[in-house]
């Protein structure tokens, strides 16, 4: 008698996200959705921002329907969103601010005055993007001039599907496809495009290690597992988090 497997995906898009079941019986893959909820934006002082705290709460629930629905059988988890949009940690792993949503206005104009301090030609080579005032690029140079003590005091950046991971597992690596929609990884390296960076003034020291999809990277954490149900073999893996520009 074939034993059934239960796969997890956290996917989440801009409007609404959900927790999916993959269950493979040896023979084919049967897809269950587990639980939907609405994404949306939050309003912080007039500006857009994610409220994930709540989204991270919808996806507890979601991974606790799924065990009681298919216990033992559930193997891995792995979370995917959209891009451009990041956390900051501090050294403790407690976010620094509220993620900023790519939709609020704060970055309006700046592609054209990047282009007066460094050419678009010389950006997309190291970057291989296209332009576009939401890429977290813009985002971190309108943070730096609006608040220049942030990013410096930053432990950690991650994308949001890397957040995710991290609260699963406590990884605090990015995965490569949401990274190559921050327009600062270089599509040929597959690195950091840290010499951009330091052209445009913002610091580096905050970048994860970038990790492959597919890339195992722990297991549920305990207070997961006591929370969710989850048993403490449920692994988290990596996911292609975004469509790959690179």
């Amino acid at each position: 008698m074939k034993t059934e497997k239960c796969y997890l995906a956290i996917d989440c898009g801009a409007e609404s996200g959900r927790v999916m079941a993959g269950r493979w019986d040896g023979a084919r893959m049967h897809l269950d959705e587990v639980h939907r909820f609405a994404t949306g934006i939050a309003t912080v002082d007039s500006t857009l921002r994610w409220d994930i705290t709540r989204i991270w709460s919808e996806i507890e629930q979601g991974l606790g329907l799924a065990a009681q629905r298919y216990g033992d059988s559930i193997v891995s988890v792995g979370a995917d969103t959209w891009g451009v949009d990041y956390v900051l940690l501090n050294r403790a792993g407690n976010l620094l601010e509220e993620p900023w949503n790519y939709r609020d206005s704060r970055t309006r104009g700046m592609l054209e005055r990047v282009k007066a301090r460094i050419s678009h030609e010389e950006i997309f080579a190291t970057s291989g993007v296209q332009f576009m005032e939401i890429n977290t690029l813009y985002q971190l140079l309108v943070a730096n001039e609006r608040t220049p003590e942030l990013l410096p005091s930053a432990d950690c950046l991650l994308m949001i599907p890397d957040y995710l991971h991290f609260k699963l597992c406590g990884a605090q690596v990015g995965e490569f496809t949401n990274a190559t929609t921050t327009q600062f990884f270089h599509p040929t390296r597959k690195t950091w495009s840290v010499d951009l960076l330091e052209k445009l003034g913002l610091p580096t020291a905050m970048l994860p290690e970038v990790v492959m999809p597919g890339t195992r990277l722990g297991r549920l954490l305990p207070e997961i597992c006591e929370r969710t149900g989850l048993h403490a073999s449920v692994e988290v893996i990596a996911p292609a988090t975004h469509s790959a520009y690179s």
